[in-house]
């Protein structure tokens, strides 16, 4: 059950279809007028979310004022880039696309695209998270989660991305810093606000999410890595000590009394919280769903679609990984009950220690440095593919999600980061870490993301969850077919065991915020459709109750991208080529599916 093209969203059929490969340039009439338009926008977007100029490294020079800002996260700034994207959408609805060439048709169709779901998101779901232009994953009507919010991805940010290599940052980072606390209480404020509207976070993952405020606010502020990571930087950029203790002064007297507020605030909301994990428990919630998957996977699947695929996927992939099992001996009992018998194996345990956990880090580092041997095989056009591995911090890994990435600055001094939560490594067999390597690495997300950085701005700054996590799937499916388990059937077990993950959370997702699924029942379905642990599946399970619909960009986005591919072969026959198509999809960049199709359309017809 793929994705049609009538399903895809009728929005992005409204943008002309004029999508081609970045590649296929060549000046029109139109197109000055029309890259100085979006290239405002995009410096628009920087001036509405400074932390990501610093996570590109792009905040100095002209942007130099972005320097020691984060986002303003008051209601009022809220609603004036509602406005203002209004505002810009009229504008690129006006624009007449006959004048343009397809580069830059494509540019102007993908920021529209991005433009239409932020709008009716702000209408339809008028609390919480519209992400649309920061990140454009995390939509939510949880403003602040044991996912993150300005507690934990502040200090991320100050730690692993702003760098000090003179007074000038120094001054930017102890600004930043002010921000920080800025930005908890405003934040709160917003907290109590959506709380009267009904939007409040499911009791259970109050606990845990005021638990790591709490744990932030009572740890020694000197040994906070954003405060620890200064005072090193300063140090090695020659800069008196006098600065580490202003930061340290500023953490104490300004960011630990708004931490403090915050968790009292979630406090104070815990007797009215509602345990059910469901959207549809709050007042509005079944729209904000229906918008959630839509923004989630660009198309206007509904949830019970949604659920049909997983199901139907779940069913085909246990059976390829049934022949697998028994081909090692697994023969008695369902295909979860042997998985997850299969994952406990002491053999295939990394030790829950430091050491433990060491051995586990380096062990990924081998694995992303065999595949960076076979990617010729699969892309004509490389790039760098710059990062390092690191554990989830463990001030907030009890609410961190199992695995995460991204790419690093545009410049390449900042390589990407892939964080994997080592909370426990019993949840992480041998067999199971390449595939999560391969999706979170190269040629996953800190693989695709450096080649937006050849694009234009505006299309580094604009993220469809779809794209994004159907082509780290994608990925996945790359390791397998590039080798990297011949003679390793345990490691394709781990490969399909992913992929059928990635479809029960369809089932899972949809289970509980669309069919009323309580939380121990969708435990119970996850745990008998992967075999995975009841750590692991509980950790991911309240994830989507704090994000509901987004776990559902995933398989579609794998499934279409297949679809394409199975298209292109068919089409090209003897002239089809692997690499040629895998970089029409990674050189377009993020886009939303149907955009994606007519890219493929394209590069068929031009082939």
């Amino acid at each position: 059950m793929l994705t049609t093209r009538r399903e895809l969203l009728a929005g992005a059929g409204a943008l002309g279809m004029s999508a081609v490969l970045p590649a296929q340039t060549g000046g029109a009439p139109g197109d000055a007028s029309v890259r100085a338009k979006l290239d405002t926008v995009a410096e628009q977007l920087l001036a509405d979310h400074p932390e990501n100029a610093l996570s590109l490294g792009i905040d100095t020079g002209a942007r130099a004022a972005l320097h020691g800002r984060f986002t303003d996260r008051s209601a009022a700034a809220e609603a004036a880039r509602a406005a203002r994207a209004r505002t810009r959408l009229a504008e690129l609805r006006a624009i007449d696309r006959k004048a343009l060439s397809p580069a830059t048709a494509l540019d102007l169709d993908v920021t529209q695209a991005a433009h239409e779901l932020a709008v009716a998101g702000w209408s339809a779901m008028p609390v919480g998270d519209v992400s649309v232009f920061n990140t454009g994953f995390r939509n939510t009507p949880y403003l602040v989660s044991q996912l993150g919010g300005a507690y934990s991805d502040l200090p991320d940010l100050l730690e692993n991305r702003h760098a000090v290599k003179n007074a000038a940052d120094a001054d930017a980072y102890l600004s930043r810093i002010e921000a920080y606390a800025t930005g908890l209480d405003q934040e709160t404020q917003r907290i109590a606000a959506d709380a009267a509207k009904g939007a409040i976070l499911p009791g259970f993952l109050i606990d845990i999410t005021r638990g790591q405020i709490e744990g932030i606010r009572t740890t020694p502020v000197a040994d906070w890595g954003m405060i620890a990571s200064f005072r090193e930087k300063c140090a090695a950029a020659g800069l008196p000590a006098s600065y580490a203790a202003r930061a340290t002064a500023l953490a104490t007297e300004k960011v630990v009394p708004a931490l403090g507020r915050q968790a009292a605030q979630f406090a104070a909301l815990r007797p009215r919280a509602s345990d059910v994990p469901g959207i549809w428990a709050r007042p509005g919630g079944e729209g904000w769903y229906r918008w959630l998957t839509q923004v989630a996977t660009t198309t206007t699947r509904s949830p019970d679609d949604l659920h049909a695929i997983g199901v139907e996927q779940n069913r085909a992939l246990n059976a390829q990984i049934d022949a697998l099992l028994k081909g090692q001996g697994l023969t008695q009992g369902s295909v979860g009950a042997r998985l997850a018998a299969l994952g406990k194996r002491p053999d295939l345990l990394f030790a829950n220690d430091d050491a433990g956990r060491a051995k586990l880090l380096a062990y990924v580092e081998g694995r992303v440095a065999d595949m960076r041997q076979r990617l010729p095989r699969a892309f004509n056009t490389l790039v760098p593919g710059k990062l390092i591995v690191k554990r989830v911090p463990p001030a907030i890994q009890n609410g961190a999600p199992n695995g995460y990435a991204g790419p690093g600055s545009m410049d390449g001094s900042q390589p990407g980061i892939y964080y994997i939560n080592l909370k426990d490594t019993g949840i992480w067999p041998r067999y199971s870490l390449p595939t999560l390597t391969y999706h979170e690495g190269i040629p996953g997300h800190v693989w695709q993301g450096e080649y937006s950085f050849r694009l234009p701005l505006i299309r580094s700054l604009l993220a469809f969850n779809a794209y994004s996590e159907g082509w780290a799937l994608y990925a996945e499916q790359l390791g397998s077919e590039l080798g990297a388990y011949e003679g390793d059937p345990l490691g394709q077990i781990g490969f399909l065991q992913s992929m059928n993950f990635r479809a029960c959370r369809l089932v899972v997702d949809t289970g509980i915020h669309a069919k009323r699924w309580t939380f121990d029942q969708a435990l119970r379905w996850f745990q008998e459709g992967t075999g995975m642990t009841s750590a692991q599946l509980t950790s991911e399970l309240q994830r989507y109750c704090a994000m509901p619909g987004q776990a559902c960009g995933y398989k579609v986005g794998h499934n279409e991208i297949n679809r394409l591919r199975t298209k292109a072969q068919g089409a090209l026959g003897s002239r089809y080529d692997l690499r040629a198509f895998d970089d029409v999809v990674v050189k377009t960049g993020n886009v939303p599916l149907t955009l994606l199709e007519s890219v493929v359309d394209r590069y068929i017809a031009g082939a």
